[in-house]
């Protein structure tokens, strides 16, 4: 999958796995989040394709963030990366030259290791990834068949060392002896600064292609993550929070599922270079607002 054709008739061929939301027939095109502040009392933004593309920051999108806290909205930056911990993400941001404080970022990563269960996992993961801040007992899987039948369960936090051959090597070891599998990055594709990447979001629902059931995944548009911020923004309406996204099947419809208001970002992201009607219509996946960028 390189294009996003492709990429959007996965995520279409797997919706049936994913919540299930109504969605008004209309649209509104704005400018910019200034049109709907008045609307909105907390805005909570993807990264990728909304405030960065890869390690490349989208211009203006630092600046609307301080303007938009200055003028008294919540920020929340609610990312789907998984490869690294809550500190190297905040830190990710400050590099990018973005005012963020830690509190102000959820990953699916920080909800997936609330809900971890205290066993032996194998786990898939960039080779910079300590692991440090799993309380479980963990193994590194790399391509030994024996430690995916040792481990107790898989751990699926990122693609940096991934490949078809342990894929494979994985499939069989579940299918011979079915464990949990855990999805910390619900995404299928994420763009990059040259193209996009397959995600662990991607290989899970390879998984369940195969028929194995007890695969769980954590991020959006699974609604762990949209708790935690729901939860850090106490008094809050669920119709004053907008999540603005660049992807249907992840941030708009996970974030509708809320009962949030939805803004689909379409300059730098998923749907950079196409008409983005087309995909609305096809998918029946409709923002309440659409703009170009932040």
């Amino acid at each position: 999958m390189d294009d996003v054709n492709s990429i959007f008739e996965r995520y279409q061929s797997v919706r049936h796995r994913l919540p299930v939301v109504n969605f008004a027939a209309d649209t509104k095109l704005v400018n910019s989040l200034l049109d709907v502040a008045g609307d909105v009392d907390a805005f909570v933004f993807d990264a990728f394709g909304v405030l960065n593309v890869g390690e490349t920051p989208i211009p203006g999108a630092a600046e609307r963030l301080d303007q938009l806290r200055d003028n008294g909205h919540a920020i929340r930056i609610l990312s789907n990366a998984a490869s690294y911990n809550h500190d190297c993400a905040t830190e990710k941001f400050r590099k990018l030259g973005m005012r963020v404080e830690p509190e102000e970022i959820i990953t699916s990563r920080d909800a997936t290791l609330r809900g971890l269960d205290d066993i032996l996992w194998g786990c898939i993961a960039a080779s910079r990834d300590d692991l440090s801040d799993i309380s479980a007992d963990t193994l590194r899987l790399n391509s030994d068949r024996s430690e995916y039948d040792q481990v107790e369960g898989i751990l699926f936090l990122s693609t940096e060392i991934w490949t078809s051959e342990r894929q494979g090597i994985l499939t069989e070891s579940l299918l011979a002896n079915p464990r949990p599998v855990v999805i910390a990055n619900a995404d299928i594709a994420a763009p990059r600064d040259h193209g996009f990447s397959l995600e662990p979001g991607h290989f899970g629902h390879m998984l369940i292609d195969k028929g194995l059931t007890n695969i769980n995944f954590f991020g959006k548009p699974f609604p762990e993550v949209f708790e935690m911020v729901k939860e850090s923004l106490v008094g809050v309406a669920p119709s004053r929070i907008a999540m603005c996204g660049d992807t249907l099947h992840t941030d708009i419809l996970g974030a509708a599922a809320q009962g949030w208001r939805t803004v689909l970002v379409e300059r730098d992201g998923m749907f950079c270079g196409v008409d983005v009607s087309d995909f609305c219509t096809r998918s029946a996946l409709v923002p309440t607002w659409r703009l170009s960028r932040i």
